[in-house]
């Protein structure tokens, strides 16, 4: 093989991936009508039961979740019981007749707007105006959680997001992130399944962007009972800002005031939860595409989190010892890593992935690396404030960041791998993909030709 057709290879894998999680996939196999019947997830509805079908939710996959849902319900009279309202961002805007799809953020700003408030509210409203007659749908994808803002009162929307921003900047899991959202928010943890309690029958459809696909985690468990605890949430942003005392004001009013006052969680009986996709999918997708093109495939699973830089250098040290297989390889692995913002009043520019592929690229910068490749991105086409999905690192790169005379320690320690990879033509750029199932890396190592 030649470096090129290698890295292509990678690219088809990885592609393959995230294809198998695409809404206009899946949406298809879960929802049928014809003029009498409509079929969710095999649950029958007989359309002179309903008067309206209202579609709420939030995610980055919400906006092709939403044009797929108004093809499979193009036929009389479904089509016209159909309404709704999702917030996705900018760059995830679709042709949609019947569901409004609501720009809640910038394109790569991952965090709460006034914007995302408005739409929202207005969720919340559509949710609380069914009634027995009307079913509601929800959509929920990855990147739910900040495109679904609804600040508790006494919280502005100011500490709201500089709470994210510095949860993020800490290191904080996903699952701890989420944590403090829900105790924070008026509408996750259970609170969007509660305004809707007086319909018919809601439903939601999920694609999964957490390890495990906890139904209470993804974005922050709109329609699921809230397991997580006041405790937790300040255990958690104790730990962020070191003290009591430097939690923003809002948020410590909030948190005193619900522990002082629990909120009883009313779940709504009838709300049933569905899973359409994970990263699980993408991952079996890639592998069997890989065994398509003659890899023997070595899988890692969809749990892997730690550092970026952890994995990148676990990563390319795993390829390393494969290159002696005498078969082709095809390295899987899913999950997401998190990055800790080291000081530094220098720019940069990055994300998780690219700061994974640049860690390796330090590992294998001292070895000769023909015939190994390994690429990393997100499946939502997204990667930190950037434009690119990831990265990947070939010998090509590495030899034009040699004749470029770059070294690349110094970019990965102020985590500024964008810069380096734009230079040395290893970025990964797919635009927004309508999916988001966390990411996913695909490591190959192939016979060298030159």
């Amino acid at each position: 093989m030649t470096s090129l057709s290698l890295t292509q290879d990678a690219l088809a894998i990885w592609n393959a991936g995230v294809d198998a999680v695409r809404p206009q996939r899946l949406i298809p196999r879960e929802i049928a009508c014809d003029e009498r019947t409509l079929s969710i997830r095999g649950e029958e509805f007989t359309a002179a039961d309903w008067d309206r079908i209202v579609v709420v939710g939030a995610g980055k996959a919400g906006g092709t979740m939403a044009e797929a849902v108004e093809a499979a319900l193009n036929v009389a009279p479904w089509r016209e019981k159909l309404t709704g309202w999702v917030n996705v961002p900018a760059d995830c805007l679709r042709h949609t007749q019947r569901i409004r799809l609501h720009a809640a953020r910038p394109a790569a700003v991952n965090e709460p707007t006034d914007e995302g408030v408005a739409g929202t509210r207005e969720i919340l409203r559509l949710a609380a105006s069914c009634g027995p007659r009307d079913l509601c749908l929800v959509l929920i994808s990855g990147g739910g959680s900040a495109l679904l803002p609804a600040p508790a009162e006494g919280l502005s929307l100011r500490e709201k997001q500089q709470i994210t921003r510095d949860l993020m900047a800490a290191g904080m899991t996903i699952n701890e992130l989420n944590c403090v959202r829900k105790q924070l928010s008026d509408v996750k943890g259970g609170r969007l399944a509660q305004a809707a309690r007086n319909a018919g029958r809601t439903l939601a459809l999920i694609i999964s962007d957490v390890v495990g696909d906890p139904l209470d985690v993804i974005a922050s468990g709109p329609t699921v009972e809230d397991s997580s605890t006041v405790e937790a949430a300040r255990d958690i942003l104790r730990r962020c800002y070191g003290e009591d005392e430097r939690i923003p004001a809002g948020a410590r009013a909030v948190l005193q005031r619900r522990r002082a006052a629990p909120v009883q969680q009313h779940t709504v009986v009838q709300v049933t939860n569905h899973v359409l996709a994970s990263n699980a999918i993408a991952l079996g997708a890639a592998q069997s595409e890989a065994e398509r093109r003659g890899y023997h495939v070595v899988s890692l699973g969809s749990a892997n989190q730690g550092t970026a830089d952890t994995e990148g250098v676990s990563l390319a040290e795993r390829l390393l010892t494969l290159r002696t297989d005498p078969d082709r390889v095809c390295l899987l692995s899913g999950g997401e890593p998190t990055v800790t913002l080291v000081p530094t009043d220098q720019p940069r520019k990055g994300g998780r992935n690219q700061q994974l592929i640049l860690s390796a690229l330090c590992r294998w910068w001292t070895e000769d690396v023909p015939g190994l490749v390994l690429l990393s991105g997100g499946t939502d086409g997204e990667d930190g404030p950037t434009d690119a999905a990831g990265a990947f690192v070939d010998a090509a790169v590495i030899a034009s960041a040699r004749d470029r005379q770059l070294n690349p320690g110094e970019f990965r320690d102020r985590q500024n791998a964008y810069p380096f990879f734009e230079q040395t033509g290893g970025l990964l750029k797919t635009g927004p993909t309508g999916t988001n199932v966390m990411d996913l890396r695909v490591g190959l190592s192939g016979k060298w030709e030159e």
